[in-house]
């Protein structure tokens, strides 16, 4: 009598088999498409950069007319460099007074004076020293009640929106969108409706881009105010 098992048998073994390469598959993606990515935007960056900057360096001073190689990054070497120096000039008297001109001549544009502003604050806020724009990682009920969403608290209220509404208990929240978080709502909470979380700016901003995937296990603390 012939061994009815012995198909579902191999049937099973093949099955197996083909779980197996699959998950190999996704174990080697996963290890290898983080840091191939991180190189191919690096790649892209660098190659961006030199080639809207190679050519303004004078063919006689260009280091590549005297080698047999093209010499990647030296455009960002170049833009570094010059960023670096413009630095130090406007920190002298005739770097100062040369900026206090550029800047009062963007403040008589119409329109336009409004968006250097902005982008003058914006830029001093995130690279200084001392900055908090964003300073602590929250959960607040968004887009409606009983729907939570991971926020950042950023600056103080503004004393004209705390003046106008009548309440000083008041918190700074930006929403991100996800994965972008360079997108978002800026909006005001009252403190009591917005729950600490005991995790870093840069773990909520991973939290943010990956969808929630990216995340260490108990991270979500609720704290008595």
């Amino acid at each position: 009598m012939p061994d009815s098992s012995a198909p579902d048998s191999s049937k099973e073994i093949k099955t197996t088999f083909i779980s197996r390469l699959r998950t190999y598959f996704f174990t080697g993606l996963l290890v290898t498409a983080p840091a191939a990515l991180t190189i191919y935007l690096t790649v892209l960056f660098v190659s961006f950069i030199d080639d809207h900057v190679r050519h303004l360096l004078p063919a006689e001073y260009n280091p590549e007319k005297f080698l047999p190689f093209a010499i990647p990054g030296l455009g960002v070497v170049i833009v570094v460099v010059v960023l670096i120096l413009l630095g130090a000039f406007t920190t002298g008297y005739l770097g100062r007074l040369l900026i206090s001109g550029w800047e009062l001549m963007w403040a008589r544009m119409p329109v336009l004076s409004g968006v250097y502003a902005t982008f003058k604050q914006l830029f001093e806020t995130v690279f200084s020293k001392k900055s908090n724009a964003f300073r602590q990682v929250v959960l607040v009920e968004f887009p409606r009640k009983d729907v939570w969403t991971v926020a950042f608290i950023t600056s103080d209220v503004p004393y004209a929106l705390s003046n106008t509404l009548h309440d000083d208990d008041l918190v700074s929240v930006y929403v991100p969108t996800t994965p972008n978080p360079t997108s978002g709502y800026w909006s005001l909470y009252r403190k009591k409706d917005v729950i600490p979380l005991d995790v870093s700016v840069e773990d909520g901003l991973k939290m943010v881009i990956s969808l929630g995937i990216v995340s260490k296990k108990k991270i979500i603390s609720l704290k008595e105010k």
